[in-house]
């Protein structure tokens, strides 16, 4: 295990906005903000972490959520206790993923706030405050995640810049923007670090600009340096290849395709892997055209080194109710297939060969009225009746939220299964006219809607699921509320989430048994962790409460449940007393 601790001396460094006046700071850092050497993150580190640190988003590359660490155990776990808190800015949606390495906690709040803390007490190191270019701030407010590399953390902001932080002190290195902040362009997802470059990508992709030179895209850029080595859009343009399946669509009018969820990257493929959302305005009828809408709710494999798409497998063409299918890609190798799994809003599992992008299994969970999906072929045809249509009430499982969201999944190899966190729930939506075309405009389109609970779902709408490589179902865990985090695997057998209403879940990966849960002050939300200084394990578990839409219907749907205000963001960390080595 990792014993590596440090304790650099505590600094707050504000923002930097311009490139050369982060230069300087970097050439002349202040004398107080000096901090001891660290050894360098480096790409094999990031390929095959050590057992102690969590230094991807995932933890590991292929986007596993798994930690081998199994000093906390099905024998153990229900001793767990609390070791150290720390508060977090309440503003916006809390959807952390901390990150750990050298004895060092870093984590992220909305409106991009990054904090240092001592991984082992909780001690606070230091706190960078980006200096946003406007204080107009819309859409989704969250970072939902870092990344770490050589001696820097790198941070997407939500007015679309890209920072690399010392990682030692807080200073900024560099800052750049990374997309038209005016254009309504931002980073919610953070970006993954991939052969020495920063890979990120936009959303905010939702609004006509006659001058905008690409619409949503994924970048890398020079982890030293921040320089732009390539810019791939996820929108097919005129006169390119699928460009065509926009119809005779202006690129003007050609909007969606973020993708707000960080990617995957094989080494033994060389490939990244990012997917995709939806077309928007969200139905056909109010884009205009009824084209596949290439490369929107697709899964795109791209070339690090120049960004070209490799291959795609466009999972929804033409999507037209907001089923996103733009969240993490997971990669597991097993009897001879080398294959790419995800989830999206459907609730579908798909399965990918990711060398070549061919549908290997769709596994549909049973639980969405949309649509049918050919297993075999993954051709999607859609239920009579369930096209939009302008001004006609429409009824449909899941809503707008989906049964799978941000919410990541996680994988164990010992079980060889999927722990999946879900709500179910429905909605009854009239679809309006779509935006008037121009310059400014755009948007999802109009609608009202009405949520509602799911007819095999009567007793709640929260869910976490196992489900193996073949698609079979191992146990389920049902919950009045929703799962509103990310699942956590490790090496001890444990999967680890946490609801609406404030329960923590540490669950046997096996047989779904609970064997510790505790009572949090604000709802589990973000990504859970676990990782381990000087030979002693610890679980983080981040909170709070927000106004999304995941949120909001839990709110609705169980009205009897209560939970404390908007905010209450915090971290908090756990371990079992008796499980460590004595001194």
């Amino acid at each position: 295990m990792n014993s590596r601790p440090w304790r650099p001396t505590t600094v707050l460094v504000s923002g930097c906005v311009a490139l050369a006046a982060c230069l300087t700071l970097l050439a002349e850092p202040p004398a107080h903000a000096q901090g001891r050497e660290m050894a360098p993150v480096t790409d094999a580190m990031l390929l095959d972490p050590d057992p102690a640190d969590w230094i991807n988003w995932r933890r590991t590359l292929d986007g596993w959520g798994y930690s081998p660490l199994d000093q906390i155990d099905t024998g153990n776990a229900d001793r767990l206790r609390l070791v150290w808190s720390w508060a977090l800015s309440s503003e916006g949606r809390p959807e952390p993923n901390p990150l750990v390495y050298d004895g060092v906690l870093y984590i992220a709040s909305p409106f991009d706030i990054v904090e240092a803390l001592d991984a082992a007490t909780g001690e606070f190191l230091w706190r960078y405050r980006h200096e946003h270019l406007t204080d107009e701030i819309g859409g989704i407010v969250t970072t939902r995640n870092l990344a770490i590399y050589d001696d820097k953390v790198y941070l997407t902001t939500i007015d679309a810049h890209i920072v690399a932080l010392d990682a030692r002190t807080g200073a900024v290195v560099w800052s750049v923007e990374g997309a038209d902040h005016t254009l309504g362009f931002r980073y919610s997802a953070g970006p993954i670090v991939v052969r020495g470059k920063v890979i990120a990508s936009t959303n905010g992709c939702e609004r006509y600009h006659e001058a905008k030179e690409m619409p949503c895209f994924i970048s890398a850029r020079d982890a030293g340096t921040g320089e732009e080595l390539w810019r791939t859009s996820t929108v097919a343009r005129p006169g390119e290849p699928g460009g065509d399946t926009w119809g005779d669509t202006p690129l003007m009018f050609r909007i969606g395709g973020d993708s707000w969820t960080a990617g995957s990257y094989d080494p033994r493929t060389n490939l990244i892997y990012w997917a995709t959302a939806q077309a928007k305005p969200w139905a056909r009828f109010q884009r205009g055209h009824s084209g596949d809408a290439l490369y929107t709710n697709s899964v795109l494999a791209l070339d690090p080194d120049t960004g070209s798409i490799v291959w795609y497998n466009q999972l929804l063409p033409g999507e037209t109710h907001d089923m996103d299918e733009t969240f993490e890609n997971v990669l597991v190798d097993y009897d001879g297939r080398r294959s790419l799994f995800k989830m999206g809003k459907l609730g579908i599992l798909w399965e990918l060969d990711r060398t070549t992008g061919r549908l290997l299994a769709a596994h549909d969970l049973g639980y969405q009225t949309i649509l049918d999906v050919d297993p075999r072929t993954g051709a999607i045809t859609y239920r009579p009746g369930m096209i939009p249509q302008d001004g006609v009430e429409l009824e449909f499982c899941p809503s707008v939220a989906g049964f799978k969201s941000w919410r990541a999944m996680a994988y164990h190899p010992d079980t060889r299964a999927f722990y999946i966190p879900l709500i179910a729930s429905c909605e009854r939506t009239t679809f309006g006219p779509g935006p008037e075309r121009v310059e400014g405009g755009g948007g999802v389109g109009l609608s009202r809607r009405r949520h509602l609970p799911h007819p095999l779902r009567p007793d709640g709408v929260g869910e976490l699921i196992a489900i193996d490589v073949d698609g079979n179902v191992l146990w389920r865990h049902r919950t009045r509320t929703a799962i509103d985090s990310a699942a956590l695997t490790t090496g001890g057998g444990l999967v680890v989430a946490g609801d609406w209403d404030r329960n923590l879940y540490v669950y046997d990966a096996r047989s779904g048994d609970i064997l510790f849960r505790t009572r949090m002050p604000s709802s589990v939300s973000g990504f859970p962790i676990t990782y381990a200084v000087d030979g002693r394990q610890y679980l983080a578990i981040p909170v709070g409460t927000d106004p999304s839409l995941w949120s909001s219907i839990s709110g609705q749907l169980t009205p009897e449940k209560n939970r404390p205000p908007v905010g209450g963001h915090a971290i908090f960390v756990f371990a079992v007393p008796d499980a460590w080595p004595a001194p």
